[in-house]
């Protein structure tokens, strides 16, 4: 090209690009300030600078143009939150080598060789993205963890594993993550629904299939998950007909795989599941939601949260729910209230304090078993009850909380977290069947609960702070727990009999026979006090070469009391240590290994009402780490060794209410976990859990049998895709699969459980009303209508729920 020609055609963009710069501000100054520091949604995920720009048009409603050299090979930062527009914009380039410069009503992008600056000193020295209309306002938001729009479906960091926030890829255990944007999709109801999109985690059977309990690892977690990690179990563990837990206020749900007593005493040794509540926000957000779907389910759930006081010193959060639903078997139905209303108090920029409450009262008819006829469930319809009408209970359970914190300085900081759980449990008998023929004639029974109550105060204070030594840099964590319980029973018995029944001619009782109020094979009364206390040292050590340690250690001691006899049952105690080491060669891969040991929760009662000895374990586990793109997709390989000792399972000579310590048990296998954004707009969770040893080695009749519901091979995928521009921009739509390999019953190993596959569908679409969003959303879940047993005990199988339509309709803002 000739010179001139090159000089007048750079001449020629100088000139122009003065005129994009220059003339918006002098046509349109009015426009660009007008409604120029509003705060709007943004949700823009890590992608391509360019892609990541036609999302903030398509948010902002400005036009932007830039050139193609500007934005080759940068990723933009994610963005999630309300922002103003230019808050969003330094957000999406932070880090980048670019800046945002402003001048008059135009703002442009430039490349930066050092610092951001913030004044543009020469139109003619930069790069332009052409122009755009910006604000001044400035206004901070809580992080994306607790942004109630961030669509992500991974965390990169979690607490449940250290007790601190810690990045997951410097973790040397496996932790996993379910977000709310996941519950959302999924319109999660219960929490057993949940920890399907976790490898290595199944539902465990229990009575009525009414209460929270899952298998992790192939080990039963006892009735008992936790909230913001605080042991939060059901009335007298399997003895209780019924508690699941809400969730409506759920932030997030947490799993750690494997031993966790070095950090919450008395777990049990597959891992444990970790509630994690909404918290009150300093952005005003209010959501209204009403879902409605098969079986005559309704559920209206309320979440409110924000500022008491215009300098945010005071913050509150308000969570409702009231859910009134039947099912598809006969007599089976669920109603249950929920208020759960938290208050925070900054006191000060160091210290805050919370106040929380829960408030549950469910009214039910539990699910019945289905007894095996030789070594299958009997072949009855799903529709069919073997239980009665009129077995109904009820369930009230409040929770109070406070808990402070107070940071001396930027290192160290003290947290105390006090709860008090108060429960109460009564209704009347629970029918069962046992004794099926081949003809459908059966035996029934019944079991009774009376003044069944439980009281729980948890203390736990923590001291966690940051120093180095030389080239080590530490975080440490030292903290002691108190747990006392009292639980109460009047009396429980079994099985004063019912006229004997016929699935193929169906026919009921009208009400409890007269003489079911006369205790036959009585257990109680029972009234025991358990004193727990622990305390922890744990060090995590950040090495040189990107290598990263993990040392800790636990002294435990539990008495527990008869205070009827006046006598101590038990008094236990155990030193349990656990370490790790990570490698993290190169930021998208982590390499670890770990070994922890467990000194296992209350092994529960005999039928002599004696409480069993403590369950202890150990484990070996190793695998890999690795993320993609900035976090956004993240995936976890383990490998597990996990040994289990005092195993608590039915007296063969004792049925159904003996239990015994069956000796050892054992289980190794490997899983894979991966959740995140494989592109814009399309997410994904899923994992496979291969579990080829699943046995009792010592013991009793039951030696060399695999453990009960626990699949050797299972898995889950999900994934939605949500369009970001065009015509279509806010539909979703999203499909997945569950799939479970056969397995034995849980207690006697009589009878064998078909496996299963199951597919779900959803869609969504969202639009916006002023600063209202509404989404009207539907769920198929088992769209094939597939039969299919989800746990099984000695008492039968539980079958899971045919083809089952959820719709609902949300408004936020």
């Amino acid at each position: 090209m000739h010179p001139d020609t090159r000089n007048a055609r750079d001449a020629l963009g100088q000139i122009t690009l003065a005129i994009a710069l220059t003339l918006p501000s002098l046509i349109a100054p009015q426009q660009a300030l007008a409604g120029g520091n509003q705060i709007q949604q943004f949700n823009i995920p890590a992608q391509p600078l360019a892609d990541a720009l036609n999302a903030f048009i398509a948010t902002s409603d400005w036009q932007v143009g830039f050139p193609a050299g500007l934005a080759r090979d940068v990723r933009a930062n994610p963005v999630y939150g309300k922002y103003t527009p230019q808050q969003a914009l330094d957000k999406l380039v932070a880090g980048k080598g670019l800046a945002v410069r402003q001048t008059g009503g135009s703002v442009t992008l430039v490349k930066t060789a050092g610092p951001v600056v913030a004044a543009v000193t020469s139109v003619q020295s930069v790069a332009t993205l052409a122009t755009m209309k910006v604000t001044g306002k400035t206004e901070s938001y809580e992080d994306d963890s607790s942004d109630p729009y961030n669509p992500n479906y991974n965390r990169t960091n979690a607490t449940t594993a250290t007790k601190t926030d810690t990045p997951i890829m410097e973790t040397p255990f496996s932790i996993q993550v379910v977000p709310k944007q996941v519950l959302q999709d999924q319109q999660v109801v219960r929490v057993e629904d949940a920890t399907k999109n976790v490898s290595g985690i199944m539902k465990a059977g229990n009575i009525g299939n009414g209460v929270d309990s899952f298998l992790i690892r192939g080990f039963d977690t006892g009735n008992s998950v936790y909230r913001n990690g605080v042991l939060f179990p059901s009335p007298l563990g399997s003895s209780g007909f019924g508690l699941k837990r809400d969730t409506a206020n759920l932030e997030r749900i947490e799993v750690l795989k494997g031993p966790a007593s070095i950090l919450y005493g008395r777990a049990e040794p597959g891992g444990i599941v970790n509630l994690i509540t909404k918290q009150p926000l300093t952005s005003p957000f209010y959501s209204l939601q009403q879902q409605f779907g098969s079986y005559d389910f309704y559920r209206t759930t309320a979440d409110a949260t924000g500022p008491i006081t215009k300098d945010d010193k005071l913050l509150y959060r308000l969570n409702l729910d009231y859910e009134n639903a039947g099912s598809f078997q006969d007599f089976v139905y669920n109603k249950r209230v929920f208020v759960a209303p938290v208050a925070k108090w900054n006191i000060s920029p160091k210290t805050q304090a919370t106040l929380e409450l829960e408030y549950l009262h469910t009214h039910d008819n539990l699910q019945s078993p289905i007894p095996n006829l030789g070594n299958r469930p009997a072949p009855v319809s799903r529709s069919y009850s073997f239980g009665q009408p009129w077995s109904d209970e009820s369930t009230d359970d409040i929770l109070v909380g406070l808990n402070w914190s107070h940071a001396f300085n930027d290192n160290w900081s003290l947290q105390h977290r006090f709860n008090a759980n108060f429960t109460e449990q009564g209704g009347n008998p629970a029918a069962f069947a046992y004794g099926i023929q081949a003809d459908g004639t059966y035996s029934q029974g019944t079991a009774t609960v009376k003044g069944l109550a439980a009281d729980r105060y948890f203390n736990t204070v923590n001291l966690t702070g940051k120093f180095n030594t030389g080239i080590l840099h530490h975080s440490l964590a030292f903290g002691g727990d108190y747990y006392r319980t009292n639980e109460k029973l009047d009396n429980q018995y079994c099985c004063p009999p019912l006229p004997d029944g016929n699935f193929n001619n169906p026919s009921y009782t009208s009400g409890p026979l007269a003489d079911l109020v006369t205790p036959q094979n009585a257990w109680g009364p029972i009234n025991h006090t358990t004193d727990w206390y622990g305390i922890f040292l744990q060090d995590q050590i950040k090495l040189p070469f990107n290598f990263h340690a993990l040392a800790g250690l636990r002294y435990d001691n539990a008495v527990t009391k008869d205070n009827l006899l006046g006598n101590t049952i038990n008094d236990d105690d155990q030193v349990s240590p656990r370490g790790g080491l990570l490698w993290r060669p190169i930021q998208w891969l982590s390499l670890y290994g770990s070994y922890t040991e467990n000194f296992g929760a209350s092994n529960g009662f005999n039928n002599s009402g004696k409480t069993l000895p403590p369950q202890r374990a150990n484990q070996w586990e190793m695998g890999s780490k690795t993320e993609f793109w900035d976090g956004q997709l993240t995936a976890t390989f383990s490998y597990f060794e996990l040994t289990k000792q005092n195993l608590q399972t039915p007296d063969p000579n004792n049925l159904p209410w003996g239990v015994i310590p069956v000796g050892e048990a054992q289980t190794h296998g490997v899983e894979l976990d991966v959740a995140g954004e494989i592109l814009p707009g399309w997410r994904m969770i899923g994992n496979y859990t291969y579990m080829p040893f699943a046995k009792i080695t010592k013991g009793n009749d039951l030696l060399g049998n695999r453990l009960g519901n626990v699949a050797e091979n299972m898995g889950s995928l999900w994934s939605t895709y949500e369009f970001q521009y065009g015509k279509f921009s806010g539909l979703k739509l999203g499909a997945g699969a569950v799939a479970v390999e056969g397995r034995q019953d849980a207690d006697t190993h009589d009878y064998q459980l078909p496996g299963y596959v199951t597919m779900n569908l959803m869609a969504s679409y969202g639009w916006k009303i002023g600063v209202s969003k509404f989404t009207a959303q539907v769920n198929i879940d088992n769209l094939l209508d597939k039969s299919y047993f989800v746990t099984g005990t000695s008492s039968g199988a539980y079958y899971g729920a045919p083809r089952t339509v959820l719709g609902s309709i949300r408004v936020s803002f």
